[in-house]
């Protein structure tokens, strides 16, 4: 296809009602924990019922949803098929985010629109592409249909907890497989690769005793720091592994949540820690964790007493790109720097996503979506999440000459 002036002609006309569907995603929380997305999900089809999108409803088992510490999940599916067989192309976003926390100037789910931008959370990531793939798909629909092959609207809710029971049941399950991918992501770069996570709980075990003898106890917390010190001292080490990948520096490990102790006068018996391991997309997953748990061990061998129990809680691999996601980089980089006014750089991101799950099942795939050039910018995972409308709208333009030039 070469003229795509009548579908960037129909987003610009029916541009007020992608905001306003975007609002409405928005003002159904979905704070993940504690993760009862359900809801959200029932109400996004019931939207997408009023464009003539008929969603299927993939409801995970609550004994699986609750053993996983969430409470409901419910993964959407519009499939849209035109004529003849040919390619089906996904697009994919997560409706779970994490909780908005404090130190908002607007409501987090009140969808205010202030100065151009719109305010709430999940605004960057990633309702924001269930609003530019929604309105994307119905463009293409309305002026540009294909003759073949088709479009999947892949709408989940387990990117926060590494994405399993979102895009990893439907894979799974066999529910879909299709040929190409895009996932939700920002709208200066077209990602083909990003890090890997280990994220993992260790727990610190010493002996209680009076504050006022601490000689006939343990102190976990004294044997904590050395673990911790251990961990740390990782981080100098990890700076001179380096990736290949532009927009992947080096792995990093954070320590992120500590609880121990039962009070001021008691010596702690037991301090529990959460650490999160990020990994480039050249290491290998099953030597990072074996060296995490080396490195721990050794560190409370120095502590008499002192015992360590290590409890694996997520591994994200890292997303690798696969030869066939030419033609989406290609296609997107080509409209978006039309529609930008800038060169569309493909690199990686140091972020991990279940994107990467599509790739393991072999599907070429590419993170492209509505939101400014940095995490930062769009205040995800803060207070403010916001994101400007006008990367709404290019980036919607984007995806539907895309979509017209892979089906066209």
């Amino acid at each position: 296809m070469n003229d795509y002036s009548a579908l960037d002609a129909w987003i610009d006309a029916h541009f007020d009602d992608e905001v306003k569907f975007l609002q409405q995603l928005i003002q159904v929380p979905t704070d993940t924990p504690p993760g009862n997305n359900a809801p959200h999900a029932e109400r996004t089809a019931e939207l997408l019922k009023d464009f003539g999108f008929e969603a299927e409803k993939h409801a995970v088992p609550t004994q699986e949803v609750n053993d996983y510490g969430l409470e409901s999940i419910t993964n959407l599916i519009v499939r849209r098929r035109y004529g003849a067989a040919g390619l089906t192309v996904a697009l994919n976003a997560h409706g779970d985010v994490v909780p908005p926390g404090e130190g908002w100037s607007h409501d987090p789910y009140g969808g205010e629109i202030d100065n151009g931008a719109i305010y709430g959370r999940a605004t960057a990531v990633s309702k924001s592409d269930f609003a530019s793939f929604t309105f994307a798909l119905r463009a293409l629909e309305a002026v540009a249909r294909p003759a073949k092959g088709s479009v999947e609207l892949h709408f989940t809710y387990d990117e926060e907890f590494g994405g399993i029971l979102g895009p990893g049941w439907l894979l799974k399950n066999g529910l879909t497989k299709p040929d190409l991918m895009i996932a939700a992501g920002f709208s200066y770069e077209v990602v083909t690769a990003h890090n890997g996570c280990l994220q993992m709980e260790v727990t610190v075990h010493g002996k209680m005793a009076h504050a006022a003898i601490p000689t006939t106890g343990v102190d976990a917390l004294q044997g904590a720091v050395k673990i911790l010190n251990a961990l740390y001292a990782q981080n100098t080490l990890y700076q001179q592994v380096t990736s290949k990948v532009e927009g992947i520096t080096h792995p990093y490990l954070n320590v992120g949540r500590i609880e121990g102790g039962t009070n001021t006068n008691v010596v702690p018996g037991k301090v529990v820690f959460k650490l999160d391991r990020r990994m480039i997309p050249e290491e290998n997953p099953v030597e990072v964790e074996a060296n995490i748990r080396k490195v721990i061990a050794d560190a409370a061998a120095q502590s008499a007493g002192i015992t360590v129990d290590i409890k694996r809680m997520l591994l994200a691999n890292a997303m690798q790109p696969l030869a066939g996601n030419k033609p989406l980089v290609e296609a997107i980089q080509k409209h978006g720097q039309q529609l930008f006014g800038e060169p569309i750089k493909a690199m990686g991101t140091p972020l991990y996503t279940d994107v990467r799950l599509y790739g393991e099942a072999g599907i070429p795939g590419v993170i492209y979506g509505a939101g400014p050039r940095t995490v930062l910018e769009s205040h995800a995972k803060r207070s403010d999440e916001r994101l400007q409308l006008e990367d709404l709208r290019r980036a919607t333009k984007v995806i539907a000459r895309t979509l017209a030039d892979l089906l066209g």
